[in-house]
């Protein structure tokens, strides 16, 4: 067998049997793995603010500018990518409050995925107690990042997020 087969091979043998190597018993890891709708580069479209973006990455770097041209140009970015990239090249045009805000802004759109999601809410349901964690080598803010000991804020988000569909759960159940 040649060594392109053996990698196929491989890949699929990890694939089919869920061995990314990465999960735990307490944690799930959302960078690329079966839990990757929490990332926000994923194809979830989300309606945000009565207008309709490809995913949450693009609402969220729409976000930054109070210029709605820019707003626009990044709502209708071809990709998560480019969004991100279009945002980064006008770091100068921030809003002056961005980084006071970034949290909050991150986990509305984020509690607006789920919310608009059934597929995403289950899979939020599904992680139980675990810690999520974005497995992002190159981020450590949003991330954990290549030392693996960076801030992951966007996993404790998620983790807000998912205790309060919890509470949401409980008390309509308390009312039965």
């Amino acid at each position: 067998m040649t060594l392109y087969l053996w990698v196929i091979f491989i890949k699929f043998l990890c694939y089919t049997f869920n061995m990314h190597g990465s999960d735990t018993d307490k944690q799930i890891f959302f960078y690329e793995h079966e839990f990757y709708v929490f990332s926000n580069f994923s194809s979830f479209a989300l309606e945000w603010k009565g207008k309709l973006y490809m995913t949450s990455e693009h609402a969220y770097h729409s976000e930054k500018f109070e210029d709605a041209n820019l707003k626009e140009q990044i709502r209708n970015a071809r990709s998560a990518h480019d969004a991100l990239k279009l945002a980064e090249s006008n770091k100068d045009k921030y809003r002056s409050d961005w980084d006071t805000i970034k949290l909050k802004v991150m986990k509305e759109i984020l509690r607006a995925k789920v919310e608009q999601h059934p597929y995403v809410k289950r899979k939020l349901i599904e992680s139980g107690d675990k810690e999520l964690i974005e497995d992002s080598w190159r981020d450590s803010y949003w991330g954990w990042g290549p030392n693996k000991d960076g801030e992951n804020h966007l996993g404790k988000l998620w983790m807000e997020v998912r205790d309060e569909f919890r509470s949401k759960i409980r008390n309509n159940i308390n009312r039965i």
